[in-house]
């Protein structure tokens, strides 16, 4: 009766459910979600709400043969396999966590498909005995560990054998001895009083029995070597078909990873606890910013046209919200840039240098994510500042010499040298796509600012807001950035006196950049990318105003 209890109250706990809200990863766009998931009857299923259980879930995992994994760094997450389907679900706190890893686990045990020993035990009759439920625990845990022990214990049946042999040859004797004394015994006079034993019997009565079980021992060995090497045989088999199948599945996911039908997990994803190395981050990184120097030369191949210009309205920036910010951020800015290195403060360090072109950075961290500070020092022939800024400012050219650019919107034009851009850069996997919303002010910096100099120009792009296109709504990262371009024309007048040519004019370019990438990405990596792309943007950005300029009249 108390068997039958037990197994009413398992059946009655099996009925109960568990549920609450988790965040379910879902897919690359849209990330973690919350869904309103329930555990009951072993089955794990999920809606989008509670109040949408009556319409029917979105989705089910049988328990039976689920595998339950917590994962390895995010103590709040956890991931539930059948097959080749995957749940990645995640708490908000490490106590939820728990108490939903217990109650899966809890739900496999009594579905009857636990790792534990006390699942094969618990219905057994209690008449069993103790001697009986050890054996058959040390047997199953000994299968368990493999055929490694079961070899050892094969080993060890034969020398308990052999010993047991030695110690019957032994005995054998004593009996043998204790016949031919049994002999003699009965020539003695007075043997009536001895006590009769028939030696003869016993000894070859232990003989035959000993024999058998000696037989028996090895027959029982002899058996066990042939159901393991049946095991063995089975499980080679075993290891083929999986070595096939995930062959075919690893060629699967190649091709759908060629055609790009699918995208990867939240683990091969940007994010904290990516398990791509830091390597294999970048070089993913480094091929798609190679795919996009090749498009942007089969772009200006093709290129047949430039983009339009939407007009400048007559309103001057002056009179904008912005235009305090503005003023402000491009003084300070253009404050800066006119320092040297050695004013700047310490921690400055030359990372690339090609001719004239020096890059320095610092190396910054905000919150996990690398800021460094870059300020680059380059002089070009041929060009002045107010072409360079011109190039760098007027949207109409930035398609042409930004490689990474896949749509750029004029969101504001406030007048003809104050305008605001929403700007979506190309995504390279495995990092999110990133977009960006800043201001961009040209000015001119004469004499009167600058009197040992001629005039200068500067271009300052700053991070801002727009209520119509916020941060991290949809796909994109949101960058935030700010960015100063100062030029300064030098003129070497020819001696004899002919008119000023491009031969006779050069272009000494500051350019200071501080850029949050927004969202994460291995420091290493981020490092690596910056060393390699903001030399080569420098140097293409000002081919492309040499090129652009070259036939042109001087802008001075």
């Amino acid at each position: 009766m108390a068997e039958d209890h037990s197994s009413e109250e398992s059946d009655v706990d099996n009925q109960m459910e568990f549920a609450g809200v988790l965040s379910k990863w879902t897919n690359y766009i849209h990330g973690w979600q919350d869904r309103y998931i329930v555990l009951k009857n072993g089955t794990l299923s999920y809606y989008k709400s509670e109040h949408e259980r009556g319409y029917g879930c979105r989705g089910a995992l049988s328990l039976a043969k689920a595998v339950i994994k917590p994962h390895e760094f995010d103590e709040c997450r956890f991931d539930v396999a059948v097959n080749d389907c995957v749940w990645y679900l995640r708490a908000d706190t490490v106590d939820i966590k728990q108490s939903w890893f217990e109650a899966l686990e809890s739900c496999k045990v009594e579905s009857g498909y636990g790792t534990g020993s006390e699942t094969s035990l618990k219905r057994h009759d209690s008449s069993v005995s103790l001697q009986s439920n050890n054996y058959s625990t040390a047997s199953g845990s000994s299968f368990k560990r493999g055929s490694r022990n079961l070899k050892e214990k094969l080993a060890e049946l034969e020398t308990y054998k052999d010993i047991l042999i030695k110690q019957i040859d032994t005995l054998q004797k004593y009996f043998d001895s204790c016949t031919e004394l049994d002999v003699k015994v009965k020539e003695l006079p007075n043997k009536e009083n001895l006590p009769l034993v028939d030696f003869k019997g016993e000894a070859i009565t232990f003989k035959t029995t000993t024999t058998a079980v000696i037989d028996t021992l090895s027959h029982c060995s002899e058996l066990v070597a042939q159901r393991e090497e049946s095991w063995r045989k089975r499980m080679d088999r075993e290891k083929e078909r999986r070595r096939h199948c995930e062959l075919l599945t690893q060629k699967y996911f190649d091709q759908l990873q060629k055609s790009r039908s699918t995208h990867p997990g939240p683990d091969l994803e940007e994010g904290p606890h990516s398990v791509l190395a830091d390597d294999e981050f970048y070089d993913a990184v480094e091929s798609g910013l190679d795919k996009m120097e090749e498009e942007q030369e089969l772009r200006d191949k093709l290129k047949t046209g430039q983009i339009p210009v939407t007009p400048p309205p007559t309103s001057p920036a002056v009179q904008h919200p912005l235009w305090p910010e503005v003023d402000r951020v491009v003084k300070q800015q253009v404050t800066m840039a006119k320092m040297g290195i050695g004013e700047c403060g310490t921690g400055w360090q030359l990372f690339a240098e090609d001719g004239e072109m020096k890059m320095y950075r610092r190396e910054e961290e905000v919150d996990g994510m690398v800021v460094d500070p870059l300020k680059a020092v380059h002089v070009v022939k041929g060009i002045t500042g107010h072409e360079v800024c011109n190039y760098f400012f007027n949207p109409k050219y930035r398609y042409d010499w930004e490689t990474t650019l896949e749509h750029m919107t004029v969101l504001e034009t406030i007048s003809d040298d104050t305008m605001v851009f929403l700007q979506t850069h190309k995504r390279i996997w495995p990092a999110s796509q990133r977009d960006v919303v800043f201001w961009s002010h040209m000015r001119k910096l004469p004499n009167g600012q600058d009197r040992d100099g001629p005039d200068m120009w500067t271009v300052v792009n700053n991070s801002t807001e727009s209520s119509e296109h916020p941060a991290n709504a949809g796909k994109c990262v949101r960058i935030y950035l700010t960015v100063c371009l100062l030029c300064q024309t030098r003129v070497h007048p020819p001696k004899d006196g002919t008119p000023i040519s491009r031969d006779n004019v050069s272009c000494k370019i500051t350019y200071c950049s501080v850029v949050n990438p927004g969202g994460w990405a291995p420091a290493s990596v981020l490092r690596a990318v910056y060393k390699r792309e903001y030399p080569k943007f420098l140097k293409r950005f000002t081919a492309y105003v040499v090129n652009q300029t070259k036939n042109q009249p001087i802008l001075f």
